[in-house]
């Protein structure tokens, strides 16, 4: 279902409520790190959630004859599994039953018990595979997973990229490490040698000695299964210890602001996968692009289609049901289908994809630029 749609389906259930319908509030969650080296990715991703509860109120829902009112309870988490507990806990006695999010696989692993727990139903980007492997009911992946990111990029560093020899730094979280796994994983399976595998941290920004190491052994690409703020300074490194080798990654280094912290050391010398197809290549990308860009004055990053698309995701399935309660919209959900702006939403027993492009980038005057789907 397109926007255009979707618009008209609000308009015209709006319309059955008539005037003077009573309201019911929905209070929507969104849960992710505001403070800290990845608040740009936070906002980001608020933004989505923020800009579909807008629409979605400037032309009500009508559900069993009461206008929906959309309200927005945003917590920082600051990427933080302690802090996204005590932000779970928060949501859960606010009354909270739609949260969209957490954003790191190591907020969401613990946190999603939680929201299991309370009834709540969540769309999480969170992509390590354990997020969705306790089978929880109500917990939907919107976005890619570890396995498909890691493989993927793998899989055109052999084919595309004709790579023979790469090397794995990860940052031992969640995310990081699966990611990292998934990669290593497939890059042996296509041939290629993985010449080492080191370790550094969310919060390290020195990594001379690791590079040196690597250096020594002639690498061709170095996979780093980590953040933004850590991706840039080691494209910096890389440079300045004249290591000519690619830096490739996953989802959270296709962003500007790996660009912006790497200056000129983030060029055609770092490739990264993310999940979803290229906004600019789908119907309506460009418009979400554009309506974005109006509300908040910049460029949407990485997930906030996701976000957004999320969010219509359980408002659409609360019109389906005639209901705002979990127990009968998470079904809808999990049994349903919902074409959104990033890419179009059915989900396996997990609550995973079923299928997910995953588009490859590189970067040109410090923007991401899409090479392929792949």
């Amino acid at each position: 279902m397109n926007f255009k749609y979707i618009a008209g389906a609000v308009a015209l259930l709006g319309a059955v409520g008539g005037v003077g319908a009573q309201e019911t509030v929905v209070k929507i969650g969104h849960s992710g790190p505001l403070s800290g080296p990845q608040a740009f990715s936070g906002k980001d991703n608020e933004n989505g959630v923020r800009m579909a509860i807008e629409e979605l109120n400037a032309k009500p829902i009508t559900v069993a004859g009461k206008k929906l009112k959309f309200e927005l309870l945003s917590e920082d988490d600051q990427g933080d599994p302690k802090a996204g507990m005590a932000a779970a806990q928060k949501m859960i006695d606010s009354g909270v039953k739609y949260v969209i999010g957490p954003y790191n696989s190591g907020v969401a692993i613990p946190a999603s018990r939680a929201y299991n727990d309370a009834g709540v139903l969540v769309a999480t980007v969170a992509s390590n595979p354990k997020v969705t492997q306790h089978g929880y009911k109500g917990l939907f992946r919107v976005n890619a997973s570890d396995t498909q990111l890691g493989s993927r990029m793998a899989l055109y560093a052999a084919n595309e990229l004709k790579l023979k020899t790469v090397a794995v730094i990860d940052d031992r979280t969640a995310f990081g490490q699966g990611l990292a796994e998934e990669f290593k994983k497939q890059a042996r399976d296509s041939g290629m040698q993985v010449a080492g595998h080191e370790f550094t941290t969310d919060k390290a920004f020195d990594f001379s000695s690791i590079l040196t190491k690597l250096k020594t052994r002639k690498v061709e690409a170095i996979f780093f299964g980590g953040y933004a703020p850590q991706g840039a300074p080691m494209a910096r490194q890389m440079k300045q210890l004249g290591i000519n080798a690619k830096l490739l990654g996953g989802d959270t280094i296709c962003t500007v602001e790996m660009a912006k912290l790497g200056g000129d050391a983030v060029g055609d010398n770092v490739l990264c996968s993310q999940g979803g197809a290229i906004l600019d290549k789908v119907a309506n990308g460009p418009a979400f692009k554009a309506r974005y860009k109006e509300r908040f004055k910049q460029d949407a990053d990485v997930y906030a289609a996701a976000y957004y698309d999320a969010t219509m995701m359980f408002a659409q399935a609360m019109q389906k049901t005639s209901s705002t309660d979990p127990v009968r919209v998470g079904p809808a959900v999990a049994n349903g289908k919902y074409a959104g702006v990033a890419g179009t939403y059915s989900f396996d027993h997990r609550g995973d994809m079923q299928q997910s492009p995953v588009t490859v980038f590189t970067f040109k005057n410090g923007q991401p630029t899409a090479l392929s789907s792949y």
